[in-house]
């Protein structure tokens, strides 16, 4: 048994402003922020690391009742031989991480707690609310870069090789990923590229996982799951068009994507994973048949929803493992997919394409795929992107798809 306690209290400070000036004396940061909803925590420091949530016994201290945010980043295929990068191989293999600290903005309110392995000391819990009530307004700041580009040449026989496994029958579809090198004009922080993220354009929910000097940072448009109560969704995210430089254009885009054949195939692959999924674990599923329009700042996407209750017995983390890789980020069928990635790409994926989110302590929670996202040390970085191959991808056309993914994770510099 592992006994937590936490002790929340309500704050008036905006959680971003209250994060840049507290995050100043903590290595260990994370975060998960909806920009959508107000569905959004942000921690600091580690309580303590677990390896799984049975027998976890959280004591609520406080005035207010919120349930304590274990967070958990997910490499994308945790048992790839093939090394890391440098940078993603300096984070520790640890799977629920509780915070000391965590702002928390929900439907609510907006608390700041203090998680403890004993009783909270309520001198800490009243040092951290002066802090956030003395928070100035956050500023953005632009960082200065260049990127070392990839090359073309390369992505062109990386896609002839996954054709010929299609053609062959080996996978119906795989998804490939370019990464980019990020060289920084001068030093930038986390707290840079998440504000930059938070406060500009991008869409969807902004990841940040930072241990000591590195940090995986993004804002992904892809729900994997969510749970509150026996209620679950999730979201079927493939099939890409240009955003368009116009509202006109933009809205012919997105019938053209609509009408697409070869969009509306791949897209069908992760509806029928997810659907098959839904069904095994859980009742009163709901995937519609005919697939929207998610239009973000950058590109649009074919979208379904998915509903569903689950069943009792089976736990988000469970419902998370089944549901991931996609076939969004993978391929399918998703095993075959997984080893064709494996040889084609020249290097390990780490937290891209991952399951990044949090469970609370009641259970509920929720996990996005970390897209649109990159790792760095605060001078250079890696910036990954990728895009589904089917039969009839051009590779060309697919090479500027993911140009155009890419721009979300740049947008955190500009």
């Amino acid at each position: 048994m592992t006994k937590i306690y936490s002790s929340s209290v309500a704050i008036h400070s905006d959680i971003v402003d209250a994060f840049c000036v507290m995050q100043k004396g903590f290595t260990d940061q994370f975060v998960y922020y909806r920009k959508d909803a107000p569905r959004r925590f942000m921690g600091l420091g580690r309580c303590i690391a677990l390896p799984s949530l049975e027998g976890v016994d959280c004591e609520l201290e406080g005035p207010a009742c919120v349930q304590p945010v274990f967070f958990s980043f997910n490499r994308f295929d945790a048992e790839n031989p093939a090394p890391t990068d440098a940078l993603f191989e300096a984070f520790p293999r640890l799977r629920f991480m509780l915070p000391e600290i965590v702002l928390v903005q929900n439907e609510s309110g907006t608390f700041l707690q203090v998680n403890s392995l004993s009783p909270v000391y309520h001198g800490r819990v009243a040092r951290f609310l002066r802090q956030a009530a003395a928070a100035p307004k956050r500023a953005r700041r632009t960082i200065p870069y260049r990127i070392e580009a990839d090359s073309r040449e390369d992505w062109r026989r990386a896609v002839g090789e996954a054709l010929e496994a299609i053609d062959s029958g080996v996978v119906g579809k795989v998804v490939l990923s370019r990464r980019q090198k990020l060289i920084a004009d001068e030093p930038f922080s986390s707290k840079d590229v998440l504000v930059n993220l938070i406060d500009g354009d991008a869409r969807g929910t902004v990841l940040l996982y930072r241990y000591a000097d590195v940090f995986f940072c993004g804002c992904t448009p892809e729900l994997l799951v969510r749970k509150e109560g026996d209620r679950v969704e999730s979201m079927c995210l493939a099939g890409t068009c240009p955003a368009g430089a116009s509202p006109q254009e933009g809205a012919r885009l997105a019938r053209e994507l609509m009408d697409d054949a070869k969009n509306r195939a791949e897209h069908d692959y992760v509806v029928r994973h997810v659907r098959e999924v839904f069904r095994r674990v859980c009742y009163d599923v709901d995937v519609p048949e005919t697939p929207q329009i998610m239009p973000l700042t950058h590109v649009q996407h074919l979208h379904t929803p998915a509903h569903a209750r689950i069943l009792d017995g089976m736990s988000l983390w469970e419902l998370m493992g089944d549901l991931h890789p996609t076939p969004a980020v993978s391929g399918t069928p998703v095993g075959e997919a997984r080893m064709l990635i494996r040889r084609i790409e020249s290097y390990n994926r780490g937290f891209f394409a991952g399951a990044c989110g949090y469970i609370d302590g009641a259970g509920d929670g929720e996990f996005s795929v970390g897209l649109r996202t990159g790792v760095f040390d605060g001078e250079v970085g890696w910036l990954y992107a990728g895009c589904g191959i089917v039969a009839g991808s051009d590779a060309d056309a697919e090479f500027d798809e993911i140009g155009l993914k890419l721009k979300t994770i740049l947008d955190g510099f500009n």
